[in-house]
């Protein structure tokens, strides 16, 4: 590759908050500063002019699911559908002009339409008639379907989709999806991280998601940008841990390994009953299968993890590690950096415990921002002070809980600047992080969560892999938290690298250009 020297910038560095350049040898940053310095010390490098452009470490996602979320974009996406009846027009005009064999929709939140509830098999059957039609929730726990594919997956029902029938629907309709639209899905997904500054996704995959066939494809796919694939199964023992994750090619037995499901579809698994429904959710792992499966891992040396949302299924999790904790010791556990999806309903008895064994948390600030705050979906599904006690990303960070952030695309958009921002303007007091501490997330700590421990990943110091992206941004702030104590100082004499703006109406910078190990895979 030669020497690149980039000039004429803003470069986000803790080795030199000032830096105004930076040079790359075969994809390894290996010197930054200014210009002049840098000209003299590079005489034979290729020079950029950023133009006054700003360089960041370029984002990791942590929790995506590739070929759902190109579905959204290349099929039905009903994200922004606004009744009952909308959501039906929109499948009309979609099966008037598709000939694909499965209409695959998603995104439909019923909690924001003033109907309150989701179409029915009847429904959906005068509009498409004989047609298989799968409509996923937004949180993809959940679905109704037509009567076509209601046979093919040889289940029954009128209304909304759960737990294991869902399951059983789910599989039918990636059966019945083409590799073709597999294909055109999860490289819209693909192309639209790295136009957003993402280098490296989480594929959180697993038998009830997504099924091997599509992970094989996704990992065998070419493409610029990295995929570190997780599989959602749960083993009893090393052995068996070792056999799947060569089976599978996944990076560890993590991700979306079900304890419950989801708050907006109400499976979930709570301590207490929800507030617009009898029951407390469902339970997927009993904290006995859940020590097993950590066991397991731990023994193997890889990676474990759980999708754990509501109270009660983190209290599984907690009891599942502490027994673990207990005989192997927290070290040998602390070693695998175990990790743990979402978090939501955590108790405060709790984090201090997952910190002191070094358990790392996916989280997506993206739910907050659509379901948090008085009157959201948290809130009439939990009542409101359960629904305040959701997503506490400062106590956690408090307790030495190494955190990641992500999108869990399609669940929300894969946009980091987003997700950074909902994560500083946390709706509850005292649970927002700073700027400083968001971006970290979803760049060191991102690259942390899936198992890079070098020390300089997701940065860009001397000896750092040169994964970057260039932006068009407006004024850079070193910005103190919004409500916790400050750490640092925001004078500009303290040296502290700024970033651009993120109060909750910034506008997004734009990226011009996004390079992976020296290579760049996306430029505008």
């Amino acid at each position: 590759m030669g020497t690149q020297l980039l000039v004429n910038g803003r470069i986000y560095t803790p080795s030199s908050p000032d830096a105004t350049a930076m040079a790359v040898t075969d994809g390894i940053v290996v010197w930054v500063g200014a210009d002049q310095p840098g000209r003299a010390l590079h005489p034979d490098a290729e020079v950029i002019d950023l133009d006054g452009a700003f360089v960041a470490p370029a984002f990791v996602d942590t929790h995506v699911h590739t070929t759902a979320t190109g579905l959204a974009a290349t099929g039905l996406d009903l994200a922004d559908s606004t009744s009952l009846p909308d959501c039906l027009d929109r499948l009309r005009a979609y099966a008037a002009r598709t000939a694909d064999p499965l209409i695959w929709g998603q995104n439909w939140d019923d909690s924001r339409w003033p109907d309150s509830r989701p179409p029915s098999v009847t429904e959906i059957d005068e509009v498409v008639g004989n047609r298989p039609v799968y409509l996923s929730r937004i949180d993809a726990h959940s679905a109704v379907c037509s009567s076509a594919l209601l046979r093919q997956a040889g289940a029954a029902g009128n209304g909304l989709l759960t737990g294991e029938d869902h399951h059983a629907v789910r599989r039918a309709a990636l059966s019945a999806l083409t590799e073709a639209q597999r294909d055109r899905a999860r490289r819209h997904t693909l192309d639209d991280a790295a136009v957003n500054g993402v280098v490296a996704l989480h594929e959180c995959a697993g038998p009830e998601i997504n099924g091997r066939t599509d992970l094989v494809e996704l990992l065998a796919f070419d493409h610029g940008v990295e995929v570190r694939a997780y599989w959602g199964e749960a083993v009893a023992s090393a052995a068996e841990a070792s056999a799947l994750l060569s089976a599978t090619g996944a990076h560890g037995l993590a991700g979306d390994l079900f304890v419950d499901g989801a708050i907006g579809a109400r499976t979930a698994w709570l301590r207490e009953p929800y507030c617009d429904h009898a029951g407390r959710g469902n339970s997927y792992l009993d904290d006995a299968t859940i020590a097993a499966h950590v066991r397991a891992c731990t023994e193997a040396g890889m990676q474990a993890g759980f999708h754990a949302i509501g109270d009660a299924a983190i209290d599984a999790v907690v009891a599942g590690f502490e027994r673990v904790v207990a005989e192997l010791g927290s070290p040998a556990v602390a070693a695998c950096g175990h990790r743990v999806e979402h978090l939501e309903m955590i108790a405060p008895e709790h984090i201090e415990k997952l910190g002191s064994w070094g358990i790392i948390a996916s989280v997506q600030p993206g739910f907050d921002a659509l379901w948090g705050g008085p009157g959201g979906m948290y809130a009439r599904r939990l009542g409101s002070v359960r629904a305040a006690s959701m997503n506490p990303f400062a106590p956690l960070a408090a307790a030495g809980v190494s955190l990641a952030l992500s999108s869990d695309a399609p669940v929300a958009p894969l946009r980091p600047w987003a997700t950074i921002r909902a994560a500083v303007n946390h709706r509850t007091e005292g649970f927002a992080i700073s700027p400083r501490a968001a971006f970290a997330a979803a760049t060191r700590g991102a690259w942390r969560a899936g198992g890079v421990r070098d020390g300089v990943a997701g940065t860009l110091v001397p000896g750092a892999p040169a994964s970057y992206a260039v932006w068009d941004a407006d004024d850079l702030v070193v910005a103190a938290p919004r409500d916790s104590v400050q750490r640092w100082s925001t004078d500009p004499r303290s040296r502290v690298p700024p970033l651009p703006r993120l109060e909750a109406d910034s506008k997004d910078p734009q990226c011009l250009r996004t390079v992976h190990r020296g290579t760049v895979i996306y430029a505008r």
